[in-house]
Order: structure tokens, then C-alpha cells, then sequence
């Protein structure tokens, strides 16, 4: 692949400023600097340097993100930070059919929900992680205003009924993790749904945060509001 269409692949910039990056001297490889945009380089596992910021070949990107509170999981947000500027560049300018659109996440938490969001810029993966017919399960770990008491508990696993749905919505699994916290793993996504669950049982959230997604748990060294590359064996075990 020609080293001009390399960068533009991975989000920094269009061609003809990629191709200016690279005659002026910004990108090296392997520690020596490359100025001709046409050079050919096998793409994967390529690490390369542009402008102090290394970088390595992704076809395509699988990100974890561990959101902090007080963001919004829009491009455009409304009143609170996106989350998307918590991330570099070029994975917010990676080209999706010839078009600037960068990753996106996979689903969304409220802006006072902490914990696990995955971004991509596949979008069939995107679909098989976020539609209800695949039955992806995500863990919660819910702090409530009122002590967790075994009826809630029984409410949630039989199910409750939400107003937007005359079907009950069950949980997949809950437990009581403390006297005012329980896990809760729900394997379908509706607005608010945690929250209005739990209203629902009769009783109220005061935080939330998501540990898990599928197979896959938030890292413990990964700090609020810091990102990193999914590898290998978390693809596998997401079925990417």
C-alpha cells in the first residue's frame, strides 16, 4: 500500500494532506524519516511515527473507552462533553466509504454512567453487539438510594413492566453486591433502561457503571477517561 493512502486509512487526513506530511518530512519508520508518498509498505503490524505520535496499521479500529461521568456519547453533544474527544485524532478522522467519520461507539451510556464502551468503525460488528436478537449480556453495578431488598431482587428477575412497553423486560441475572448495590446483567439495550428498572422495583439509582460487555471486563489499569487498542484474544472472545 502506498504510504500517502496508509495514513489516510488511519484517520490522518485526506490524501492530499497525508501526501504532504510525508514530503515534508513528518513520518518515519523504523526511526528513519520517509518523504516519498508513493513508497509501498506491507501494512500489517506497520508502526510508524507522524509528527512525534506513534501509530500502528489497524484495518480496522476496536477500541475500549472507560467513559467518566459528566460525558455524552454524541458528536454532537447537548450540555456535557463528547466522548469522542477523549480520543486521538485520527481514530475520530478514520475514512468509512470515502467519507470522515471516524469510530463509533457501540451503543451509548447516559452522561452520568461511568465504565466499559466499545468503539469501532466496523459497523457489522456495531449490529451483532448491539442488536437484541444476538443477546450480547452487560453487566451493571448499580449503587441505589435505597437498600436492595430481596423482592426488588425477585422484581427484576421476573420482570417489570416499563411504559414505552406492555412487555415485561427481565433481567438475565442479578444479585445483591451490598446493602445498597446489586450486579445486574441485562442482554437488551432501551433507553434508561437500568434506571427505569429499578424505579420500576421500587427503588431508585444514584450511580451506574457497566463492567462488562459479552466475554469482555473493564480492565482494573484502565483509568476514567483513558482508551486502548482491543487485542486479539478480546476480539475473539467478542467474535470479531
Amino acid at each position: 500500500m502506498q504510504l500517502q493512502d496508509l495514513l489516510f486509512s488511519q484517520g490522518f487526513g485526506t490524501r492530499r494532506v497525508c501526501a504532504g506530511l510525508i514530503q515534508l518530512g513528518h513520518v518515519t519508520i523504523a526511526g528513519e524519516r520517509v518523504t516519498d508518498a508513493a513508497a509501498e509498505f506491507a501494512p500489517h503490524g506497520l508502526r510508524f511515527c507522524v509528527d512525534g505520535v506513534e501509530w500502528e496499521y489497524h484495518e480496522k479500529a476496536y477500541v475500549m473507552l472507560h467513559k467518566p461521568a459528566g460525558t455524552e456519547c454524541s458528536r454532537k453533544p447537548s450540555a456535557y462533553p463528547s466522548i469522542y474527544t477523549l480520543l486521538p485524532a485520527p481514530l475520530r478522522q478514520r475514512p468509512q466509504k470515502g467519507a470522515v467519520q471516524g469510530v463509533q461507539a457501540v451503543g451509548r451510556l447516559d452522561q452520568d454512567t461511568t465504565g466499559l464502551l466499545l468503539l469501532t468503525d466496523d459497523g457489522q460488528f456495531i449490529h451483532r453487539m448491539s442488536s437484541p436478537r444476538h443477546h450480547v449480556p452487560k453487566v451493571y453495578e448499580v449503587c441505589t438510594r435505597h437498600p436492595v431488598e430481596d423482592r426488588q431482587l425477585q422484581r427484576l428477575l421476573e420482570g417489570v413492566t416499563l411504559e414505552d412497553d406492555p412487555r415485561p423486560v427481565r433481567a438475565a441475572a442479578c444479585e445483591r453486591s451490598g446493602e445498597r448495590q446489586l450486579r445486574l446483567t441485562l442482554t437488551e439495550g432501551k433507553y434508561h433502561q437500568v434506571k427505569r428498572m429499578l424505579a420500576a422495583a421500587g427503588n431508585r439509582v444514584e450511580s451506574l457503571h457497566r463492567s462488562q460487555i459479552g466475554s469482555l471486563a473493564l480492565p482494573p489499569d484502565l483509568l476514567s477517561g483513558q482508551w486502548r487498542w482491543l487485542g486479539p484474544d478480546e476480539l475473539a472472545a467478542l467474535g470479531a
